[in-house]
Order: structure tokens, then C-alpha cells, then sequence
């Protein structure tokens, strides 16, 4: 990380710099580690003043510098500023503004404003000018505008913490009429609105038209990026969704019998799902660029859960209403069948029931033989109920779109949107299939090749997901833009 060089110092030309500008504390490292989806940017504190000196940070595209982004030190005392800037010599503002960055007074009381100007004035094409609309507009904040406005370069506020109960969003709106800046973007840095960084960067080419095909290029870029992350999410989803359904757990009927073994062998295979549930979640975490600790795989009120909480809990399946497929009879044909179901892990002796046969033969006839001659041979089986495979999906679904409205600023473990639907229809009863191939359950990465069959049946579930997927963000849309 290295600060941009000023012009005419190389022969190499400068990249579109933008300044990010604005008062102590109103989220101006935040938005740049947003932008760049880089949590080890800067320092974010809440201490005032955390930010000293002027640094830079390059988004880079397809191996370049698309943008370089220049975070500044909170500006102070405008309001002294402006008054010194009033009576310094110049005809015009970017002169005076010339004449206090070459003056004494830069370098001692307002040393630290001095840094912002002169980042803007002498690095930068453009500033965001980034507020924090929980306060309102104050002298201070209108000195501010004045000042920035001075340095001859567009400045476009961005209003930051929208999301906040606290937010004075038309008294900015209003405040920033009165300023001259019309040109603005609403973009919450810690819960960024789906489709915000698009509209920030439209609204930033309105201010730069010489720089509009770049920056077009940028948005196009970024939407590639954005797209190509949904589809490998919905693809870490189908993978987990195949490996669960395929687990099967072999058991001898005289251990079955016994019952501390029993309860011993069904916490063992709830463990193995647990743990690839927890893999898929910490794929998608790495999709959209967090580590395991930035989530705690969080709250599901509907679901009166946690993501780390059984996924097997009656209560969760019974209120999420996720019985899905034919029977789904789990277990032998020919002896007693292992039921995760809605009432919980039951033993049913249902050898002789149509349904029990009906739901075996629902995994293909492969499946049914294997299952007889288990059975003949004293072994009896667990594997995943489609309540719990529904469930699953859900939840995976639910983080996915927490993570693309989660800025990489975000101090809290991230916690699921609780306006999110919970429940949609999802036509999983293509993952009978998957009931016949256990092999697919030990899938790793590198590990076997992947069949013609398997990934036919993956594309099958990722088309799935990515309707499901799409569905869940225009309700988030729509409630943006109701809210």
C-alpha cells in the first residue's frame, strides 16, 4: 500500500484517484474497506481521530488499477478554517486554498485539515464526501461543504449509516440542496444496499464525464464479479445440499438395538452434518471475501434458532413447514426405518407398509437393493431426511444474502436479516438421486472425479437456488425501497 505520487513526478500516468473526505468518525476508512472488500484496510475505531495521515488503496480489476482510492484525517475545526481561508489574498477560492497549503498556518493549527486539502487539491480528481446522517447538519458540516467545494474538484456526499433508526436523511438531503451538492448517494458502509456500490459509481460518473467510459467499465467489471459470486454460491449450496442427502451411516442391527449405541450413532451422524453444513457456510464466507470469525452463523427468529443449533431440532423443521418429496421413508426396506422427520429421530417398524417401500424405492432401484441386501446382512441405516435437506438449504440461502448486504467494515458478527423470508417453495426432490450414490457424501475438493450424473444433478440444483436466490433479493429491494 503506498500513497499516489503527484503529478508530473513520473511519466507514468496517475490512476483515476478518488479523495475520501468528511468530518472525524463519520465512516470514511469504513467505505474504502467496503469498496476494496479488504477487512484489514486502515483502522476502524470509534475513537475520534483514528485516521492521522493521509494513506491510499487501489481497487484493483482483473489484475489492475481501476480506481485508487486516497482515505484523509477527519476534518477538525472547518469552521476556523473557513474564516482564515476568508482573508487570505486570491481572487477565487482555489487560490486562497493554494495560498493556505503553502502558508505557515498548514503546518501548525490546522495541520490536520491541511492533509485532507491537500490530498484533494494536489492527488485527486474527485472527493466522496462521507457523512454520518445520525447527526444532524451543523455549521460545522456546512463549513465543511464551503471548504471542499473550494478546492475545485467535484465532490459527491455519500450518506452513510441510512440503515440507522437514528438516520437524519432529509434534513442531509435538504441541508445538501442549500450547499450546491446535488449530485449524492445513499450507502449504508457496515449493511450496504443491494445495488449501492452500482449507484455510487453512476452518480460518480456525473461529476466526472471524461471519465465515464472508465468508470462504466468499472460498474461492468464489478456486476461480472458479483454475478460470478451468486453462481459459485449456489454452487457451494448444491454441493453441500448432494453430500448431505448422499451420507448414509451403516449400523449393525444388534448395536442398533442397544440403546446408548443408538443414541451414540445418531449424535455421531448429526455431528458429520453439522460439520458439512458448517463447511458450506464458511465457503460462502470466503466467496464474499470474510473469515470464520466475521459471522457467528446468526439468528433464524423465524426458526426460533441458531445456525449452529441442531438442524435436526423438531421445533425447526415442525415451524418451517419443510416436508417436501415422496414419503422419504429413511432406513431398510425389509426391518425397522430410521425416521429424521419432523417429530425427531423415531424408530418405526414399518417393514410391511406401502410407504416405507414406496419411500425407499423414491432413491431408484439401486438404491432399494442396496438397502435389501443391508438388511439381509443385519445393517440397518440413517440418512438425511428432505425436512432437514429443505431446512439446510434455507439457511444457506439466508447467509448468502446477509453476506451481500454486510460491508467489510462491520465490527458485530453478522447476523441474518431479520425481514428475510424464511420459506419458499424449493423443488428438492431431485436429491433422491443423490440417495443412491453415498460415494458422492465423501466428495472433497481434488479428492475423486466428479460424474457426469453428479454434476448434471448440481446444475439441476444450482438453476434452483439461483431462482430461490434472486427471489429473496427483490424482497430485499422492494423493502429498501419502501422502508
Amino acid at each position: 500500500m503506498s500513497n499516489p505520487s503527484k503529478p508530473g513526478k513520473s511519466n507514468k500516468p496517475r490512476p483515476l484517484s478518488i479523495a475520501i473526505v468528511g468530518h472525524t468518525n463519520a465512516g470514511k476508512t469504513s467505505l474504502l474497506r467496503t469498496l476494496t472488500r479488504d477487512v484489514r484496510f486502515g483502522k476502524v475505531s470509534s475513537d475520534p481521530g483514528t485516521t492521522r495521515a493521509s494513506q491510499s488503496t487501489d481497487l484493483r480489476l482483473d489484475g489492475r488499477c481501476a480506481l485508487r482510492f486516497i482515505d484523509t484525517p477527519g476534518l477538525e475545526d472547518s469552521v476556523a478554517l473557513l474564516e482564515y481561508l476568508h482573508d487570505l489574498p486570491g481572487d477565487t477560492r482555489p487560490e486562497r486554498m493554494v495560498a493556505f497549503l503553502n502558508g505557515p498556518e498548514a503546518r501548525k493549527t490546522f495541520e490536520q485539515e491541511a492533509k485532507v486539502l491537500r490530498a484533494l487539491n494536489e492527488m485527486s480528481d474527485a472527493a466522496m464526501y462521507v457523512i454520518d446522517t445520525r447527526e444532524a447538519p451543523l455549521p460545522k458540516h456546512r463549513a465543511e461543504i464551503d471548504i471542499l467545494s473550494g478546492c475545485g474538484r467535484p465532490v459527491m456526499p455519500v450518506l452513510n449509516f441510512m440503515r440507522d433508526a437514528a438516520s437524519r436523511s432529509e434534513e442531509w438531503h435538504e441541508a445538501l440542496r442549500e450547499g450546491g451538492l446535488h449530485a449524492l448517494v445513499e450507502f449504508d458502509v457496515v449493511a450496504p444496499f443491494i445495488g449501492g456500490e452500482q449507484q455510487l459509481y453512476a452518480t460518480l460518473t456525473t461529476l466526472l464525464p471524461a471519465q465515464r467510459a472508465h468508470l462504466v467499465g468499472v460498474m461492468e467489471t464489478l456486476a461480472h464479479q458479483e454475478k460470478q459470486r451468486r453462481a459459485s454460491a449456489c454452487r457451494v449450496i448444491a454441493g453441500a445440499l448432494i453430500e448431505v442427502a448422499a451420507m448414509r451411516h451403516p449400523l449393525c442391527a444388534e448395536k442398533w438395538d442397544d440403546d446408548m449405541q443408538r443414541a451414540s450413532f445418531v449424535r455421531a451422524f448429526r455431528t458429520l452434518v453439522q460439520a458439512r453444513a458448517r463447511r458450506a457456510a464458511d465457503d460462502l464466507l470466503a466467496i464474499y471475501a470474510f473469515g470464520a470469525n466475521d459471522a457467528e452463523l446468526a439468528e433464524l427468529p423465524e426458526l426460533a434458532g441458531r445456525w449452529e443449533d441442531d438442524l435436526f431440532n423438531p421445533e425447526l423443521l415442525k415451524q418451517a413447514s419443510l416436508r417436501l418429496g415422496k414419503g422419504a421413508a429413511v432406513g431398510a426396506v425389509m426391518g425397522a426405518i430410521v425416521d429424521v422427520a419432523l417429530a425427531g429421530v423415531s424408530l418405526g417398524a414399518a417393514a410391511s407398509t406401502g410407504a416405507a417401500i414406496g419411500g425407499a424405492l423414491s432413491g431408484g432401484w439401486r438404491s432399494a437393493w442396496r438397502k435389501i441386501s443391508g438388511r439381509l446382512r443385519g445393517m440397518q441405516e440413517l440418512t438425511v431426511e428432505n425436512a432437514v435437506l429443505a431446512l439446510l438449504a434455507q439457511r444457506l440461502l439466508t447467509l448468502t444474502v446477509a453476506l451481500m448486504q454486510r460491508g467489510h467494515a462491520a465490527q458485530e458478527k453478522m447476523r441474518a436479516l431479520q425481514d428475510a423470508p424464511i420459506v419458499e417453495t424449493l423443488h428438492l426432490e431431485m436429491l433422491e438421486d443423490a440417495r443412491a450414490h453415498p460415494e458422492w457424501a465423501r466428495a472433497r475438493k481434488g479428492s475423486i472425479a466428479i460424474s457426469a450424473e453428479r454434476r448434471t444433478l448440481e446444475n439441476a440444483l444450482v438453476r434452483e437456488l439461483t431462482t430461490a436466490l434472486e427471489a429473496r433479493l427483490k424482497n430485499a429491494q422492494h423493502a429498501h425501497r419502501a422502508g
